[in-house]
């Protein structure tokens, strides 16, 4: 009983805020309070004439899809010269890998800061943010796909270079097949993460502003909330909605491969 109402308690803190956020995007009033006013959409309106969003909304896509394309590319690498094959180091070389999932993002931020600046000369824009966003997503990537290499058999692809395919044509016809739930969900999880993602957008970004940037800026302004819960009600939409298929994808590559489902990704 004690641990039921532990963990209802706990759901209640992680989610209520969450649930705020449709409320008052729907309110008719500017201030951020109970009693409600009334129901509206004009800040849902407001979002479709503002080009100033847009044109963070449009980098933000831009920075999220390449993101989860070069991310997915290393961790399909990672995790398939893991799986598959033995070499020196081995198992510090992929801890190496995943230390950024344990680093604070301030940090990272900072570090990747300096680097940009002061010793490789480049520039803040959009492409220093796709290199720090891969460096971040692609543990998430790795964790995602060892599962689906680490569960086929290399007899398999084994077998098809005998008959004649070449090792690439033995990839691509034999096991790519197989971890193709994986990897998609590894590329629906890294778009999510680059999308979302605010403290090494607020540093690396350029003249461009990410999304998460922009409803920073937006914060200061206190007339500008309400069209920001609206936003964020979208985002948090899309964000479950695409963590769910990802989700999905998971279950059903690991019973393509015959493994029973133990849990979330990691």
């Amino acid at each position: 009983m004690t641990l039921r109402i532990y963990a209802i308690a706990y759901l209640v803190f992680l989610y209520a805020p969450i649930i705020l956020l449709p409320l008052f995007a729907f309110n008719d009033a500017t201030i951020i309070a109970f009693p409600l006013s009334g129901f509206t959409t004009e800040w849902f309106q407001q979002l479709m004439t503002t080009q100033a969003l847009h044109r963070a909304a449009q980098n933000s896509l831009f920075i999220a899809v390449l993101t989860a394309l070069l991310s997915t590319i290393l961790g399909v690498c990672a995790a398939r010269a893991g799986a598959m094959y033995d070499f020196p180091l081995k198992r510090g070389i992929l801890g190496l890998v995943m230390i950024p999932l344990v680093l604070p993002e301030i940090i990272v931020a900072v570090s990747l800061l300096v680097v940009a600046v002061q010793i490789f000369d480049v520039g803040l824009s959009n492409w220093t943010v796709i290199a720090a966003h891969v460096l971040i997503c692609t543990p998430f990537s790795i964790a995602i796909l060892n599962g689906a290499f680490q569960n086929l058999d290399p007899a398999m692809e084994e077998a098809a270079m005998d008959l004649g395919e070449s090792r690439w044509s033995a990839f691509r016809l034999v096991t790519l097949p197989l971890v193709m739930p994986g990897i998609i969900a590894s590329m629906l999880i890294a778009f999510t993460i680059s999308l979302d993602e605010f403290i090494i957008a607020f540093f690396l970004t350029g003249a461009n502003p990410t999304m998460p940037v922009y409803i920073w800026g937006l914060l200061r302004f206190p007339a500008s909330l309400p069209v920001v819960m609206a936003l964020g009600t979208i985002l948090v939409a899309l964000s479950i909605a695409l963590l769910t298929c990802a989700e999905l994808l998971r279950r059903r590559g690991m019973a393509r491969v015959g493994l029973k489902d133990k849990g979330g990704f990691i």
